[in-house]
């Protein structure tokens, strides 16, 4: 622990620095969390050069002024000062109380923060101001005598880079600020700008001055949609309006922020006004609940800008009229007034405002609406209780409100309250239809944004602006079309202070609960709250029937028993966030201790894993990880193996160094081989090799750096040359053997057969893979971690098939393929399908039944790509399209094997790029492009020749002497050279077929004096 003031080293149990006498100050790491805020940061220009020569006590009194007159500024307009730096202050807007007009409010006191100053008189006190909105963690500072709101996080650096940046009696702010404050302050963009401490330029703009714009025009010049629907509360206030005539009617909209209290207010009142109705209007801002009567104003400015022929105010006796022209801060001359006590100038305010509101409604029906009374100043707040409960016909008063904003004097008037609900899933959908457009292909997301803003109009507003800033929509509203797809909705920064505003309304207590409701996901069991909570019985019902009232945390009929959910998942992701990590740490820590403590629980270890990698428990999230991982290899869900794998790999890097720790890392990522090859991650297997193999070097085990090795000779297969992955093949073979391991062993024939077969030795591929099959089909047979005898056994089936496939051996090729097709059956693995059928469809092809084939690979193509075996779809997709080629479907093949190359080339698979090119080619010629063709198959055939794949060397030669005009004697020439070299490749290697196919077409071109037909 350190001294706030000196820095010095500070005992734990001393109240004073032994340094420089300052109290212990100690943080209280309950009251610490998350918030979003906006930071005001503020100074004196030169205050160096206005003190440097003043004693210490004069500097003081030189200074004060200013810092007493930012103060104020600050306090007036609901902000806190966290910090005062002897020329300025720092001060926090949104906190320890949310508020979701924190940038406005905050720009305001800004601005009354220069006016102050100014109105100093003294020409040397210049001020500067910096505002920034964003995370910080807020917390209490204890000290013996007092306690200090601070905040902490690099958000405060900003504000205090654009404060050192702007000029004398100037206000910087930054994006973030701006796009919040828009509409209700006017700004100026000054361009990018370097800030010390930013690598990049940042966007920086100026105050300009407040707007004059009311709260609801800023949100309805930022609206993106109509409206829609509130059928039944439309025929509330249209009821109310009917009965106007017998006597006054008052109407209280109340709902949360963003609900569509204002939307349908003025919707009402611009159909009353149609009607001929009157409108009088004003709302309550959050900028003047200090300003006495400014929300009366307000209302007396509207009545007057509409009856400037008949000034209402002419019928009123004296002291009244004097009363109207006091709140509209016109001069008075009147001793009269003068000398009325507070309380009768009070009544005479009042009364005028009575009389002039019934003045109005008797020349015209009117429609009174009062927004926000939430947002009150004290004094307008006693009138607007006696205008709303007047006894006067022809008059509808409408009143808005927040739950929490509630007049204390509502119930004496009487009024009919409609309490404002969230739109049906319908009206929401018709609302993104007008924004997005009606095309079925926003169809998921539209779905999406529902479930995420639970249909609360602002909501869905705000993430469909947000998606389309970000890039993430494309085109005009009406009609816009995703970029990519959508990973998180998250939570706009627009609607980030409402909802965290919504949080403060509840107990301590009732937060905590709700943080562990969030920490345990979307939906909740009361059981498990009940057991990580720890709370009394009455007390845990009584906080879930207060969240349930705020429509926080609901009840849910479900046939799970006792079921809780978020309203909408904004909710649940601000609580969530608005934990500090030490908080949010204890808490997934005890979810996971309740869930392992209870072996009954329906939680699988994905769950597990997740609490454990949350709390930081690295150990269990090893543990829970690899079991998570397994269990997405049962099921050939390998992209979510590698996801778990990862996850357990790195949490046991952050355990302590052991031997067994190694050990664990070492077998961790030999296990993980086939999730991380399956999902055609094959560089990176290729590197868990290579990590492995360092480790157990490290370690001098030499069993499991032979597994390393194994491993890594495998991957070499798809991604290296086949002389690399043959050399390493055979060194892996030979030590596995001589070690004595027989699990590894068969996996390294088994690669090693794979090398040979891309290495167009295809006898050799035979012999390795007939080995590895012999001691896999034996009773004790053995396979490495991470995979099973059977599984491995069916992997030699279907390489051995197709090598006897390619040597024209069909017979044993058919038998081999039923063996694979049986153990396929027997696992029901998608993987093992998956190999099955592609070793099937080779088999059909080399029957010439392309039709069979293809209904074959067909099948297995699209279960690869449902289930995330991509390590297979371009090899099934390459086949695919030889298939069709066979067929005469040129366009189809042209189409799959593009598709096919492109897949092998995104994973880095050179055999497969190199076959599905030279079948690619043979499409393009088919199709009439015959110099494209020939391009594809010359430049496939030197890579082949360059890399060492000799049999797909002699498949791209067939295919050159295939495309290569007759005519001439050079392509006569060329084609007799490519013919001769593909029997040559073809009989040395094995490859029966295609050497047929050569020979045959050489024999037709020399019987016919090297024409073909």
């Amino acid at each position: 622990m350190h001294c706030f003031a000196c820095q010095s080293a500070i005992g734990p149990g001393d109240s004073w620095c032994s340094k420089c006498g300052a109290a212990v100050r100690q943080r209280i790491d309950p009251d610490s969390e998350r918030r979003f805020v906006t930071i005001l940061r503020a100074d004196v220009v030169d205050s160096t050069g206005l003190v440097a020569e003043l004693e210490p006590e004069a500097a003081v009194l030189r200074l004060e002024p200013a810092l007493a007159a930012m103060r104020g500024a600050v306090r007036q307009f609901g902000g806190i000062v966290s910090k005062e730096l002897g020329d300025g202050l720092a001060a926090v807007f949104g906190a320890p109380i949310a508020d979701d007009n924190h940038a406005p409010l905050a720009c305001h006191a800004a601005i009354e923060l220069v006016r102050r100053v100014g109105s100093l008189g003294d020409p040397g006190l210049q001020v500067r101001v910096g505002l920034h909105s964003g995370h910080v963690v807020a917390y209490m500072v204890a000290s013996e005598f007092s306690k200090v709101y601070e905040i902490g996080g690099a958000a405060q650096h900003l504000a205090a880079r654009l404060e050192a940046a702007a000029e004398a009696n100037q206000i910087y702010v930054s994006e973030a600020c701006q796009k919040l404050a828009d509409g209700h302050v006017r700004f100026e963009f000054l361009g990018r700008k370097a800030l010390r401490g930013f690598g990049e330029p940042q966007p920086v703009y100026r105050v300009m001055g407040a707007s004059d714009l009311s709260s609801w025009r800023v949100r309805r010049a930022r609206s993106i949609s109509r409206f829609v629907d509130r059928t039944t509360e439309r025929a509330l206030l249209w009821r109310a309006a009917e009965r106007v005539s017998a006597s006054r009617q008052t109407v209280l909209l109340m709902g949360d922020a963003g609900i569509g209290k204002s939307r349908l207010a003025h919707e009402f009142a611009q159909d009353l006004r149609a009607s001929g109705w009157r409108l009088i209007d004003a709302e309550c801002s959050p900028n003047l609940q200090g300003a006495p009567y400014s929300a009366l104003k307000r209302l007396l400015l509207s009545i007057l800008d509409q009856t400037k022929a008949d000034d209402p105010r002419d019928a009123l006796p004296a002291v009244q009229q004097r009363a109207v022209d006091a709140v509209l801060d016109l001069p008075i001359s009147d001793s009269q007034w003068d000398e009325l006590e507070p309380h009768a100038r009070g009544r005479a305010i009042s009364d005028a405002s009575c009389a002039i509101v019934e003045g109005v409604a008797r020349r015209q029906r009117t429609i009174l609406l009062i927004e926000d009374l939430h947002w009150i100043d004290r004094a307008s707040d006693a009138v607007v209780a006696t205008l709303s409960g007047l006894q006067c016909p022809d008059l509808l008063v409408l009143l808005t409100t927040r739950p929490n904003g509630m007049p204390v004097w509502i119930a004496r008037c009487r009024p009919e309250i409609v309490a404002m609900r969230p739109l049906d899933d319908d009206s929401g959908l018709a609302m993104l239809a007008d924004m997005l457009g009606p095309a079925t292909t926003n169809a998921d997301l539209k779905n999406r944004i529902i479930s995420h803003t639970s249909n609360v109009p602002l909501f869905i507003e705000e993430v469909c602006r947000n998606l389309k800033d970000s890039g993430m929509l494309l085109g005009q509203w009406g009609d816009l079309s995703l970029a990519r797809p959508v990973d998180e909705l998250g939570i706009p920064s627009s609607i980030q202070g409402v909802i965290a505003a919504r949080l403060d309304r509840v107990s301590r207590q009732e937060r905590s609960l709700l943080q562990i409701a969030a920490a345990l996901g979307h939906r909740a069991n009361q059981a498990m709250l009940r057991k990580v909570a720890a709370l009394p019985e009455d007390v845990l019902q009584d906080c879930l029937t207060a969240l349930d009232r705020a429509e926080l945390l609901v009840r849910i009929d479900s046939e799970l028993e006792d079921s809780l959910e978020f309203r909408h998942e904004m909710v649940r992701q601000v609580t969530y966030d608005s934990m500090v990590e030490k908080v949010r740490d204890g808490i997934h820590a005890s979810i996971l201790a309740a869930l392992e403590d209870d072996e009954a629980w329906a939680d699988g270890p994905d769950t597990l894993c997740y609490h454990a990698t949350r709390a930081k428990d690295w150990q269990k999230a090893f543990q829970h990880g690899r079991s998570a991982a397994r269990k997405c290899l049962v099921r050939s869900a390998y992209a979510d193996a590698v996801d778990y794998f990862e996850i357990a790999m790195g949490s046991l890097d952050k355990t302590p160094v052991t031997h067994a720790r190694e050990v664990d890392a070492i077998d961790l990522r030999m296990e993980a081989r086939l999730a991380f090859a399956g999902s055609a991650r094959v560089a990176e297997a290729l590197d868990l090799g290579r990590e492995a193999e360092r480790r157990a070097d490290a370690i001098n085990d030499i069993g499991r750096k032979v597994a390393a090795m194994t491993m890594r000779a495998g991957a070499q297969n798809f991604y290296g040359t086949p002389v690399e992955a043959v050399a390493i093949g055979e060194d892996v073979v030979h030590l596995a053997e001589t070690s004595g391991n027989p699990a590894w062993r068969n996996l390294a024939q088994y690669g090693l057969g794979q090398a040979y077969f891309l290495a167009g030795r295809y006898h050799g591929a035979e012999e390795m893979l007939a080995a590895a099959r012999a001691h896999l089909a034996a009773p004790a047979a053995s396979a490495p971690i991470g995979t099973t005898a059977r599984s491995l056994l069916l992997l030699c089936c279907m390489m051995n098939s197709i090598t006897h496939t390619v040597m024209g051996e069909l017979d044993a090729a058919g038998q081999l393929q039923r063996q694979a097709a049986a153990i396929a059956e027997e696992t029901n693995r998608p993987y093992d399908r998956v190999a099955a059928a592609y070793s099937g469809g080779w088999l059909m092809l080399g029957r010439n039944e392309p039709a069979a084939a293809a209904a074959i690979l067909e099948d297995g193509f699209v279960l690869a790509q449902k289930h995330g075996i991509r390590l297979f779809v371009p090899v099934l997709a390459c086949h695919l399209g030889i298939a069709y080629l066979e067929q005469g479907l040129f366009d189809r093949a042209r189409g799959m094997l593009a598709e096919a190359r492109e897949e092998a080339k995104a994973v880095g698979y050179t055999s497969a790029v190199l076959r599905s090119s030279i079948y690619l080619a043979l499409a393009t010629f088919r199709l009439g492009e015959v110099q494209a063709a020939q391009n594809m198959l010359r430049e496939a055939r030197n890579t082949a020749r360059q890399q060492g794949f000799s049999g797909l060397e002699a498949e791209a030669l067939f295919g050159e002497a295939m495309v290569t005009p007759s005519s001439g004697e050079e392509n006569k020439a060329a084609i007799f050279a490519a013919l001769r070299a593909t029997v040559a490749i073809a009989s040395e290697s094995g490859a029966l077929p295609l050497q047929h196919k050569a020979e045959a077409m050489l024999t037709e071109m020399l019987a016919r004096g090297g024409e073909l037909t």
